[in-house]
């Protein structure tokens, strides 16, 4: 094996040796030479957005001004990282990020080392200073590309498509990890939620004692309704349960599809949500479907969903969206449970590869102990979960919530007998609506759950450290 080839340059009159890769930025780094920075994270390409990585390179003879976050090492480079050119260039720009956003500490913090306290400018009331962070760890990391850049010039902002609540945000949280500032946490069309976001939700909107694995809760157990569906029927149970005594007046369900894929859909009769039963292991599209019931007169609205829908319409209900346009409206969260979700095409394609079928004709599909079953007719058809990876949806690495823990209800297959369900109440909200279901009730396997949930949130945890990991080296 040929052995990397060395090169050697100046940075600040040390002599520094390199295995041949990497940026001026790192190099420096690894020589305790520190560079200020405010749009580098070591897990994502380098954007040299902010500028204030900015140092003086010299090469045969001639000198000129570069962003070390995304310009390579090379042999004989003299590099200055603190000349007084390169420090007045620092103090304009950390002038003009204060003048744009003087609320925000770490900016202050900033424009403090190099003498600024009030800048020459007239004062803006921004949050955002456009580094571009949040964009790409949502698109390079997390996989999902939920916000981006939008329009030019000075009218360029940050935000969701169309500047309208965003269908694919599935609110890890990632963007708000990186964000040098607040404006992440003040953003309305997608739904960062952090380990205190959560806190303050449950705090709000649920009601029993704190389960590390398992979330909040009042009553965990196991039921077997008398209607037909997934395991006990549960959720479909729920559902009937709510329109027949009056607590909800429509549902926002996924009903099976053949063709181009699931679709939510707004069910406020009985056939309706009877149709939909039968759990999908898909996500899909839940936001505009509950806004269209909601602006079209429905005001107590459940909604059936993974993790990451509830999440976000959660984080939704707490940012105050839905109360200031629907003061009135009762949104009940029914959560599945769900170690992660597929993309329907891509799904559809792997299982025709490997079981030879086509997808659009199960009347009912399940995993259970790590087997993807399909039934058609009478007869089941089944391959490993693991032989379905390459399906699974982009940012479910980065989800730790397997219970749903932010719902009303959740409701699942682990844990329970066969032909029956897990239920986990969370509030008194949910409640209600349990005990005006009716169903036959057993005991539910409360470590088989935490088993599976523990599992999912470590492998969250191994992709967050990606993002953490780098926030330590970020200045």
């Amino acid at each position: 094996m040929c052995e990397a080839m060395k090169l050697r340059l100046k940075i600040d009159d040390c002599l520094i040796e390199t295995d041949g890769a990497g940026t001026l930025l790192e190099a420096a780094r690894k020589a305790g030479i520190r560079i200020p920075t405010l749009c580098y994270h070591p897990a994502l390409e380098p954007y040299g957005a902010c500028r204030l990585c900015s140092v003086e390179i010299e090469k045969n003879g001639r000198k000129r001004i570069v962003t070390a976050c995304n310009y390579p090492v090379e042999e004989g480079l003299v590099v200055r990282t603190n000349s007084p050119e390169i420090t007045d260039i620092r103090k304009m720009i950390m002038e003009l990020l204060l003048a744009r956003c003087p609320k925000e500490s770490r900016l202050q913090e900033l424009a403090r080392e190099y003498g600024i306290n009030e800048p020459r400018f007239k004062l803006e009331d921004e949050a955002c200073i456009l580094c571009g962070l949040c964009t790409r760890v949502c698109e390079e990391l997390v996989g999902v590309s939920a916000i981006s850049a939008i329009n030019r010039g000075v009218e360029r902002e940050v935000d969701a498509p169309y500047m309208d609540l965003s269908e694919d945000c599935i609110g890890c949280g990632s963007c708000a990890l990186v964000c040098p500032t607040s404006a992440i946490k003040g953003m309305k069309n997608i739904f960062p939620t952090t380990p205190e976001d959560a806190r303050e939700i449950e705090d709000g909107f649920l009601k029993g004692s704190r389960d590390q694995e398992l979330g909040v809760y009042s009553d965990l157990l196991a039921g077997k309704a008398s209607v037909p569906g997934q395991d006990g029927g549960m959720v479909t149970s729920l559902l009937l349960a709510g329109m027949e005594k009056d607590l909800i007046d429509a549902a926002i369900v996924v009903p099976q599809r053949k063709g181009n894929g699931l679709q939510a859909a707004v069910a406020d009769k009985v056939d309706e949500i009877t149709a939909a039963k039968g759990t999908k292991y898909e996500r899909v599209s839940m936001i505009s479907r509950l806004m269209d019931a909601l602006r079209a007169g429905k005001r107590r609205v459940a909604v059936v969903g993974t993790p990451c829908q509830i999440r976000a319409i959660r984080k939704i209900q707490d940012q105050g969206y839905l109360k200031d346009e629907f003061p009135d409206a009762e949104i009940i969260l029914l959560g599945l449970f769900c170690f992660e979700s597929f993309d329907h095409r891509d799904l559809k394609d792997r299982i025709k590869e490997i079981i030879g079928i086509d997808l659009d004709d199960a009347n009912k599909i399940q995993i259970t102990k790590g087997s993807y079953v399909v039934s058609i007719g009478e007869e089941s058809h089944s391959c490993s979960v693991k032989e379905l990876e390459s399906a699974v949806r982009e940012g479910c690495q980065f989800c730790n919530d397997f219970v749903s823990k932010l719902a009303d209800i959740s409701v699942g297959s682990v844990g329970s007998p066969d032909g029956y369900s897990t239920v986990i109440v969370r509030s008194e909200t949910g409640k209600r609506l349990v005990e005006a279901a009716g169903f036959a009730r057993a005991e539910a396997n409360r470590d088989e759950i935490a088993k599976l949930s523990r599992l999912k949130r470590r492998k969250a945890e191994k992709s967050f450290a990606k993002i953490t990991d780098g926030l330590a080296v970020q200045s």
